[in-house]
């Protein structure tokens, strides 16, 4: 009786509303913080939500990583010494350990102090990349059939029609498109100077977060050869305290240091990979944007739209 009761008078305080409507409530709060129905699967992501989504999946992953370490050393520390049989079958161990265990290994071994600088860039990186891709790729249009579509629409119901097919098309050379058609009344030297002021816009568009990928090109192996030079010097400080130069000492402290480095040119190869697809693809949508916004122009003196 008592549950109920309290359960009776939660209810009452509000309002006698059932849960689904409390709910519903909170929803329409946090929709409002967050402007969740404003989002739009058509348009591109923007690389702010991108860079979030891809940044959190990264710690994530990061994390995990250095949980699988520490759950993974707790039950070897209980575990009592085996014989010597058991020494035998170590190698074969090693062998069947997966890429991501040996990626694991050398990441650790490396010092998370060294390699944690390198694993953001790496991840600040992917996400610029990914999200440029997406965004270039959802830019490109087939251009042709766009100027198809706006003969059509000047022969048919003039400039308004023709500003119709521009507006509901995704793109850039759209965009450059609908600035031309809205200042073909002014003539064709207007038309052609906004289509240049907007090409150089959109193009300044295409180009954004380009700058974000190069400082990583150039920062992830100067933070590899930083670990390697500060390692060199722990294992040289080792050296002078043990008063021995074995093999043994030289060799872990260099191998230790070198990781840094490994990790550093893998970050700085593979994000200048894209880096180098990205300018390609950026240099494609730029003269696809000139060729058709000299075919607007034709289109425009044939059907005597300007002068």
């Amino acid at each position: 009786m008592t549950l109920f009761r309290l359960i009776h008078y939660k209810a009452q305080k509000n309002k006698c509303r059932p849960p689904v409507e409390i709910f519903y409530k909170k929803y329409l709060e946090i929709d409002k913080t967050f402007n969740f129905g404003a989002f739009n699967a058509t348009k591109p992501l923007t690389m702010k939500k991108l860079f979030a989504i891809l940044a959190l999946v990264g710690v994530l992953a990061s994390s995990s990583l250095y949980g699988q370490d520490s759950a993974a050393a707790e039950p070897a520390a209980q575990e009592p010494v085996e014989t010597a049989t058991a020494d035998t079958s170590t190698p074969d161990a090693e062998e069947d350990q997966s890429f991501h265990e040996v990626l694991k290994d050398q990441f650790i071994a490396g010092g998370a102090e060294y390699m944690t600088p390198i694993l953001i860039c790496m991840i600040v990186g992917l996400a610029i990349s990914i999200e440029r891709i997406i965004t270039l790729n959802l830019a490109t249009t087939n251009t042709k059939k766009l100027l198809g579509q706006i003969e059509d629409a000047l022969s048919k119901g003039g400039v308004n029609a023709a500003l119709d097919v521009t507006r509901n098309t995704r793109g850039p050379v759209a965009s450059i498109f609908t600035q031309g058609l809205m200042r073909y009344h002014e003539g064709i030297d207007m038309v052609e100077k906004s289509i240049v002021s907007y090409g150089g816009v959109e193009m300044g568009r295409l180009e954004r977060g380009l700058i974000w990928i190069s400082l990583m090109i150039s920062l992830g192996p100067m933070l590899g050869f930083f670990g390697t030079v500060v390692g060199m010097v722990i294992a040289f400080d080792t050296i002078e305290k043990a008063g021995d130069i074995s093999p043994s000492i030289v060799a872990g402290g260099m191998k230790v240091a070198l990781i840094t480095t490994v990790g550093g040119l893998i970050v700085g190869m593979v994000l200048q990979v894209l880096y180098n697809y990205l300018v390609a693809k950026i240099d494609g949508l730029v003269n696809n944007m000139e060729d058709a916004s000299i075919s607007l122009v034709d289109l425009l003196v044939k059907h005597k739209l300007v002068k």
